[in-house]
This record gives C-alpha cells, sequence and structure tokens, in this order.
C-alpha cells in the first residue's frame, strides 16, 4: 500500500533544498526523491532554462520526435459527488444527460472520421448508471476501430479492471485532485470520491488488473503545486517498484472556468506548470506526460519537445457534444480550441510528428495470450 509522508515531511524535504542541490540534480543520472525535492524547490527557479533544456535532452533520448494524439469522449455528466471544483458537481444546475451505446459509438465514431486513432472514455462518476456492463459493450463495438482505448470515470475494484481490460480497455486514468489530506477533505463535500485512501489506492488495482498503462495526476489550484508534484513523484516511484510491467503517464490539469464558479484555491501560473512538468521529466525519464486542451494554445505549442509527449486535440467537453455542438453542460471550458490538423500542424512546425496511434492494441493481444498461458 503506497503511503505519503506528512505534508509536515514533504515541506521539510522542499525547503532543505538549496541551489546546489539543484545543480547537483541536474547532473545525476537518476535523481533521488532529494533530487526531485530540489528541483520543485524555489531554490530552482533560476534553473528554469537549464531544467527545460535537460528536460527536453531526455524526452528525445526516450520518446524521440513523437507526440501522441488522442481525444476524450464524454460519456455521461451525471455525478454522485458534490466537488465544488467540478462542473458536474451533483449541485450543480446544469443538464444532465448519458450517452446510450448507439449515441457513443457515433461520438467516437466522429472522432475516428477525424484522424484519431486513441480516445479517452470520460465520465462523471455515477456507478449505477454507467455501469461495468456498459463499458463492457461499448469497449466490444469499439477495440477493432481504434488502436487504443482508456477510461477516467469512477474507481473500480481490480476484478472490474480484469474485466474491462479483458473487453479491450487498455488504460485507466484515475487522479487523486489533490494528495494533501485536508484540502482534499475541503473540496469534495459528499459523495463516494470522499474516500480519499480508496481513490489513492486505485491506480495500484488498476495495474494489478493487467492494465497496459495507468495515468495519475493531481488538479493543479486546489494545494500547493511543489508538494503535489513531490507526491506524485514518490507515487510514481512507488507503481515503478510494484508494477514495473505497467506503462505509466502523468497529466497536469489546472482549474478551468466551469459551472459553480470555482476560482483556484492556490494560484498556478504556466511558470509554475513548467517547473513541475521538467522537474518530473528529469526525474522519470520515462513516463509519460499530458498536456491537455485545458492550456492556451500558445503555451502547449512553447512545450512542444520540452517534456510532454501526449496531448488531446479538437476536445469537448459535453457528453455528445462532437454530433451535436448544442449540447449543454460541460466539465469545463476548454483552453485550445483547435481541431487535429491545426494541432499536428503546430507540432510538425516545431519539427515533431503527431502520432495518431500507439501499439496498445499489439500489447492487448500479447496479454490476452499471456493470461490464457496463466
Amino acid at each position: 500500500m503506497f503511503v505519503l509522508p506528512t505534508i509536515k515531511e514533504q515541506k521539510s524535504m522542499i525547503a532543505g533544498r538549496s541551489v546546489n542541490n539543484v545543480g547537483q540534480a541536474l547532473k545525476t543520472e537518476h535523481p533521488s526523491i532529494l533530487d526531485l525535492a530540489a528541483l520543485l524547490s524555489p531554490a530552482a527557479e533560476e534553473y528554469l532554462p537549464a531544467m527545460a533544456a535537460r528536460s527536453a535532452e531526455i524526452t528525445a533520448q526516450r520518446f524521440g520526435r513523437t507526440i501522441q494524439i488522442y481525444a476524450p469522449v464524454y460519456l455521461s455528466n451525471l455525478c454522485s459527488n458534490n466537488c465544488i471544483y467540478c462542473g458536474f458537481s451533483s449541485d450543480n444546475k446544469i443538464e444532465r444527460h448519458m450517452l446510450s451505446l448507439d449515441e457513443a459509438e457515433q461520438e467516437a465514431m466522429i472522432l475516428h472520421k477525424r484522424g484519431f486513432n486513441h480516445v479517452l472514455l470520460v465520465s462523471g462518476e455515477a456507478s449505477k448508471a454507467l455501469s461495468v456492463d456498459y463499458l463492457v459493450r461499448l469497449a466490444k463495438r469499439l477495440k477493432d476501430k481504434f488502436a487504443a482505448l482508456s477510461i477516467e470515470v469512477q474507481p473500480m475494484s481490480t476484478e472490474d479492471y480484469g474485466t474491462l481490460f479483458k473487453a479491450g480497455i487498455t488504460s485507466v486514468a484515475v487522479y487523486q485532485e489533490t494528495y494533501d489530506r485536508r484540502a482534499y477533505k475541503d473540496v469534495h463535500l459528499s459523495g463516494p470520491k470522499r474516500d480519499f485512501d480508496y481513490r489513492l489506492e486505485t491506480p495500484a488495482r488498476a495495474a494489478e488488473s493487467g492494465m497496459r498503462e495507468v495515468g495519475i495526476g493531481t488538479l493543479l489550484g486546489l494545494a500547493d503545486w511543489r508538494l503535489e508534484g513531490l507526491a506524485l513523484g514518490l507515487h510514481l516511484k512507488w507503481l515503478r517498484k510494484n508494477f514495473w510491467r505497467t506503462g505509466l503517464t502523468v497529466s497536469f490539469p489546472r482549474i478551468r472556468p466551469a459551472a459553480g464558479d470555482f476560482q483556484p484555491i492556490v494560484g498556478v501560473s504556466e511558470k509554475d506548470l513548467s517547473q513541475l512538468m521538467f522537474a518530473l521529466r528529469i526525474f522519470d525519464p520515462d513516463v509519460g506526460l499530458v498536456l491537455s486542451t485545458r492550456e492556451e494554445s500558445r503555451f502547449r505549442d512553447g512545450m512542444i519537445g520540452l517534456a510532454p509527449t501526449r496531448y488531446s486535440a479538437g476536445s469537448c467537453t459535453v457528453p455528445g457534444g462532437y454530433g451535436n455542438p448544442s449540447y449543454s453542460g460541460e466539465q469545463f471550458a476548454i483552453g485550445d480550441q483547435r481541431g487535429i490538423d491545426e494541432v499536428c500542424q503546430a507540432i510538425r512546425e516545431k519539427g515533431f510528428d503527431p502520432v495518431r496511434k500507439d501499439w496498445d492494441a499489439a500489447f492487448q493481444q500479447t496479454g490476452k495470450k499471456e493470461q490464457k498461458a496463466a
């Protein structure tokens, strides 16, 4: 079981780092947690250009000049949680809608026709409505049409994740939102999501089930971003040690305008976000780093080649919104409004190759053979 140090201990780790520690962290081949703390510390701010250069070097070595492109398919905005930062929060008066299997397939195929081969199936957390059976049936409809199917839905048991893997789901994204227990309690007022520990243990359950990839992250703006970055690093290290066959990604969502008009509790600037991404790239050279359309196009274009390995494009956060743009009930407002072709062109102009598929489909077949042999 993953156990976090206390907030006091995390603060001490970061506060104790000096400029010399930052310089050493940039030179070491195998950065430690204390090296990560140095790269996240205020002492590292003057080293930001050097961190960017080191991050770009590592990214090129491990991922080449490719950036994977994906898009979300929102299945439902029904939710049983009252989370004060989320547009889907049960207390918000928005138009609620859940897609039928036919509607969900139609939404996914709209993206397929636009050139996407990797889709992320997203929903609010309402397990009675969005059941495992629903996801299994949808996955069976889509798995032969897409290179990879990922989900970002309510936390599930190891057994349920195993069922979804067998049906064609290859990846699970589940964000802790914040690793600060006090902040977590303050923003999750009611619903199953109030259980901090159950959510914290979810990435391990997903990895244990056989999923080829597990994504973690925090919602930046709820707590001290430096401590969130340190907690992400600790969580990554633990997952690597215990589930070394599982691919890992980290997302960096910042709070965006949404129903409820929640404002960030802690400010996180683009400079802060850049330092966080560079630090985690240097700390874990093999982790996939995701930069979504929450961010403005200017910032996303500027980060091409420096750290991120995965970009979303042409996103819509309203269930059914691709086929029916007049639908309301979005989770949050998009920052980068460009379609896939414009995003891909921006990536090419920087000398990189936008990849619209990955190899999870091949891995899935291998996984099935391994399970059968077992």
